[in-house]
């Protein structure tokens, strides 16, 4: 919500309901309304959704009624607009009993004698927005206070990442207060740390949800985050081959409140390093980043939830609709006990801000460019982040897409957020209030707005200044701004904060789950079987390769398993199985990388994603292969002796090591998918992988007592395979022969489990290794 011009004289106020205090600033509007999202929300049927509005306007407040169903009244007469004041009562929705809001002046707070006036961990209350005047106080009963999003908690906080029961502070013996989470979901902080227990002293931040509260005397006071923060960079440097190398050589600048603003510079002038420190991805070496004056590092566990990221790839599944890739996105990020009217309703609520009502039901893929990024960003909005930064969103983009975007970026700052765009493009800057220009070498070219920005450098189109600092590398461009009027005026003279001093080094905390293992799964399966099921391509290899490679082992085997048949048959169910399975899974993590990594850093389980694979590629997998051994051996007179396996019937020993083997490459396909870093390398690690198996699996090369070749061999799942499906039918007596001699060829059952029981071993193997190697690809904050 945008800033009004306001008249100095206009009061604060505090407007006093069943549901607790509100302080009134005339620098905004307070809705009314059982609208959860409402300023001051009254659960009563006789109040409408969106009741009344509270402003300032000439030194006085004033409530407008907006055409409610039961009306708005003050001193028993209904009212559309009415001047009110300290000691005014209005009552919503009935002049007699109607709940009743009461208006009273606000005295100055005054803390106990010894309590700060003011959060200790905030640098500097006054230069913020979060902090600069209490939400709402109350006094601290002398009992436990219940807190959460449930209207029978004693203090409500209406914000979907809270949990229904969140929190209690409660009194200690000795007078103090403890604040105890109740097994939250997206948890409690102290000063920024989270809490299962701690006590709570004056100065101290409790930090739940998008509130934080403090205790000032006998007082409650409560800090909501709106969205209106600023930020500012103190002396952030980054270096990386041991400090040869400099990213980023102490960049200061201030962002103010609903700001926008644009970071420009050449290839290598450190963008992406900056966009990094400042999410906290990859923490600066060296300086501070303040959150609405709050250390962004040191209380990164708990601020890491208002910062939303859109990077330059989409972060959705764009098999997926709109609607649904948001739904599922909901359930991920909100607490388990949401329930799905809830995350609907926010769902509906960014698409209806995002402007996709008519694209709500169209799968992401067959949208444009401006409107995907549109749906990345309504993704991270879910949550309603303060900070928004973005990672060149209009790449690839027309000039008119460029526009779009950009003028959505500037409603989204308006509306009360601090938005941050790392862009090539500088066709739209003019929508933009700052412009940092980043010279090579991470420092400074330039600060201020952008309109002023080329006068500065002395050029009058950018492809001139971006050609000068590529060849003018050695020009001090950042000395030039050092020493002008802007760099006073920008950044020394709007810079509030005071200089904070380093961050103490500590371990960062993981972040909270908003779900519990089994219920992240459940979500994961379910999305990741619908943006399957939505892939058509997919569908159709799935649902042919079976038949294809059963047809061709068919014909191989005829009607029996002879000596001319039996090997051909049998390499032909490998070779199904391992390319069945590995063609599975061996693009699905690449592909979905930028996913993985924004999700994990906001709280996604990297157990639970990777057992999300497992389980709905594992599925498919198998019934493949069982489709593919009874399409090639239904019928077949397998020739095993006396017409019995080693311990059931033949085809069904058959169709576990098929099933066995083709869940093992898959396994193996996940491995090669965490490994390589481009989805366009798969596909001929994938025909190699075919050729090793072959090679390596003991049909066309003697591997028995061969030094060297027989211990690799151990490491390739149709190795194994093979050597189960032999001997079930007992292959070394339909094939005489030195090859068909191997000892793992054996008609045994000993023999027959030893080599099923490698095949898991390999399994599990493979998927410890996909584990580690998925926590490569995580944010690096996320490794420390």
């Amino acid at each position: 919500m945008a800033e009004r011009s306001v008249s100095p004289a206009a009061p604060e106020l505090l407007v006093e309901t069943d549901a607790g205090s509100t302080l009134l600033s005339p620098s905004r509007d307070y809705h009314v309304g059982r609208d959860p999202l409402s300023d001051i929300v009254i659960d009563d049927d006789r109040v409408s959704w969106h009741h009344a509005v509270l402003h300032a306007e000439d030194g006085r407040w004033s409530v407008h009624d907006e055409d409610s169903t039961n009306g708005t009244y003050a001193e028993g007469h209904r009212v559309h607009d009415q001047t009110v004041g300290a000691g005014s009562v209005i009552r919503f929705g009935s002049a007699a009993d109607g709940p009743a809001a009461t208006l009273v002046g606000r005295a100055p707070v005054r803390p106990a004698r010894g309590a700060p006036a003011r959060p200790s961990s905030v640098s500097l209350p006054s230069a913020t927005g979060t902090f600069r005047q209490p939400t709402s106080i109350r006094r601290i009963p002398e009992r436990t206070l219940r807190i959460g999003r449930s209207p029978d908690n004693e203090l409500v906080v209406d914000d979907l990442i809270v949990s229904r029961r969140h929190a209690e502070l409660r009194i200690l013996p000795d007078g103090g207060h403890e604040i105890v989470d109740l097994g939250s979901h997206n948890g409690t902080f102290l000063n920024g740390r989270p809490v299962g227990r701690a006590p709570v002293g004056p100065g101290d931040v409790v930090g739940i949800g998008h509130s934080s509260f403090c205790l000032v005397g006998d007082q409650l006071q409560e800090f909501v985050d709106t969205g209106e923060v600023s930020l500012d960079v103190q002396g952030v440097a980054v270096a990386v081959d041991g400090g040869r190398r400099t990213l980023l050589d102490h960049v200061s600048f201030p962002v103010g409140e609903k700001c926008l603003l644009a970071v420009v510079g050449p290839s290598g002038a450190g963008k992406s390093t900056l966009l990094n420190a400042l999410t906290g991805l990859r923490p600066a070496d060296h300086g501070t980043v303040l959150y609405d004056g709050r250390d962004l590092y040191r209380d990164y566990a708990e601020l890491r939830s208002r910062i939303g990221l859109v990077p330059q790839d989409d972060i959705l599944h764009t098999q997926l609709t709109v609607r649904r890739a948001l739904g599922y996105a909901a359930e991920l990020r909100f607490p388990q006990d949401t329930d799905r009217a809830e995350r609907r309703a926010r769902v509906a609520e960014v698409i209806r801000e995002l402007g996709l009502e008519q694209r709500a039901d169209q799968p992401i893929h067959s949208l444009s460019g401006g409107q995907r990024k549109r749906v990345s960003v309504a993704l991270e909005l879910l949550t309603k982040p303060s900070l928004l930064f973005l990672d060149e969103p209009t790449s690839g983009l027309d000039p008119g897409m460029d526009r779009s975007v950009m003028h959505m970026l500037r409603g989204l700052a308006d509306d009360g957020r601090t938005v941050v765009v790392v862009t090539h493009s500088v066709l739209s800057l003019d929508v933009c209030d700052r412009l940092l220009v980043l010279a090579p070498g991470g420092r400074i070219a330039y600060y201020g707005p952008p309109d002023d920005a080329l006068a500065f450098f002395g050029f009058e189109e950018w492809p001139e200044a971006f050609e000068a600092f590529e060849n003018q590398r050695d020009r001090d461009w950042a000395g030039t701004y050092r020493g002008s009027p802007f760099s006073e005026r920008y950044i020394e003279g709007a810079t509030r904060q005071p200089l904070a001093p380093p961050s103490p080094s500590g371990p960062v905390a993981p972040p909270p789950k908003a779900q519990s293992w089994g219920a992240q799964l459940r979500t994961l399966v379910r999305r990741y079987a619908a943006a399957l099921g939505a892939d058509r391509t997919f569908l159709v290899i799935m649902i042919a390769l079976p038949f294809v490679m059963g047809a061709m082992a068919r014909a191989l085997a005829g009607s029996a398993l002879t000596g001319e048949t039996a090997m051909n048959a049998l390499l032909i169910l490998c070779v199904g199985g391992v390319l069945t399975g590995a063609a599975n899974a061996v693009r699905e993590l690449v592909k979905e990388r930028t996913i993985y990594r924004r999700e994990r850093a906001v709280g996604l389980s990297r157990s639970a994603y990777l057992m999300s694979k497992i389980v709905v590629l594992g599925t498919v997998t198998v019934v493949q292969a069982v489709v593919l051994t009874l399409v090639a051996l239904a019928g077949v007179d397998l020739g095993a002796p006396g017409g019995e396996g080693v311990l059931t019937v033949p085809l069904v020993e058959i169709t576990l090591a098929v099933a066995l083997l083709a869940f093992t490459a898959m396994m193996l396909g996940l491995l090669v998918s965490a490994l390589v870093s481009k989805e366009e390398v798969t596909m001929p690690l994938l025909v190699l992988l075919a050729i090793v198996q072959v090679v390596f699996c003991g049909a066309l090369l003697q591997l028995d007592g061969v030094p060297v070749v027989e211990q690799l061999s151990w490491l390739v799942p149709s190795r194994w395979a093979l050597a189960a499906m032999a001997g079930t039918i007992d292959l070394g007596e339909i094939v005489p022969g030195e090859l068909t001699q191997d000892p793992l060829f054996a008609h045994s059952a000993g023999v027959w489990l030893l080599d099923m029981g490698m095949l898991v071993v390999l399994s599990v193997l493979f998927g410890f290794a996909v584990a580690r190697l998925l926590r490569r690809h995580e944010p690096a904050i996320m490794r420390k």
